[in-house]
């Protein structure tokens, strides 16, 4: 919504209030019973937004040090509050120039973007550069995080690279790409962090577009050491007895799988 990056809408003592509630409701979740909490770093969230916060000015902007340190403040604070709850992630690893449709309707780059905030790519917001994420997670392991899901870029700008599919959501840009090119991505950055950062435990995500097939990638990936698990979401939805009728080894309902996708 084309802010002046010298004068950002949330301001640097919001974000340091709102560290605090992060913590807050952290503490309420351990009080509750619960056994972790889930932050999100992905999918356009704010703490995604920080991480690519390039042009900030201030606490939160800038360096790697300066666009992580939200995120390392709510986790400090939650270790030394509630410091028996455990912490998961889910990090975008990498993000993209914005997509927008061509005049058939395709997804395109958009050429003309004000200000680069594209975490986890070269300079070009084209190609994958996981240096920093790498870092990231190898300072958040240290802190304590134990457990990271992947995904990668945000519905808002760039759907399929954040989702693999075929039919997009009403009013998006048609796939420029094969859905199967995007689940390989997805594999291969999972397979990359947890290369790079062992001893953290690490959830692939992306595979819904396999459908039936999923259960057979999936235990090809964890066979292979690209991921410890695979997590289920769209499917999930879709179809509540999706795990449970593939370990009974029960035919699966492809409908219910169709309507995942």
């Amino acid at each position: 919504f084309g802010p002046d990056p010298g004068h950002p809408l949330v301001t640097d003592q919001d974000l340091y209030l709102l560290v605090d509630d992060y913590v807050r409701a952290a503490a309420n979740v351990a009080d509750a019973g619960y056994d972790f909490v889930d932050l999100k770093a992905c999918h356009g969230y704010l703490s995604h937004e920080l991480l690519g916060a390039y042009e900030r000015p201030g606490d939160f902007g800038g360096s790697l040090e300066n666009r992580t340190r939200f995120l390392r403040l709510i986790v400090e604070g939650v270790r030394r509050t509630s410091p028996d709850l455990k912490l998961a992630l889910r990090l975008s690893a990498f993000d993209t120039v914005t997509y927008e449709p061509d005049e058939q309707g395709i997804g395109r780059p958009v050429t003309h973007e004000a200000f680069r905030f594209w975490f986890g790519t070269d300079e070009s917001g084209h190609e994958i550069d996981l240096s920093e994420p790498i870092e990231l997670l190898k300072t958040l392991k240290q802190m304590g995080v134990e457990l990271i899901c992947v995904t990668g870029s945000s519905p808002y700008n760039s759907w399929h690279l954040q989702r693999p599919a075929l039919t997009p959501r009403p009013n998006e840009y048609a796939t420029p790409e094969d859905p199967l090119v995007g689940v390989a991505r997805h594999i291969q950055v999972t397979r990359e962090l947890k290369e790079a950062v062992p001893g953290i435990t690490t959830v692939g995500s992306g595979y819904s577009y396999l459908q039936q097939w999923l259960p057979n990638v999936a235990q090809a990936a964890v066979r292979a050491g690209s991921t410890d698990l695979v997590g289920i979401a769209r499917m999930h939805i879709a179809y509540p007895r999706f795990i449970a009728d593939i370990m009974a080894g029960a035919p699966l309902d492809k409908r219910r799988v169709a309507a995942a996708v």
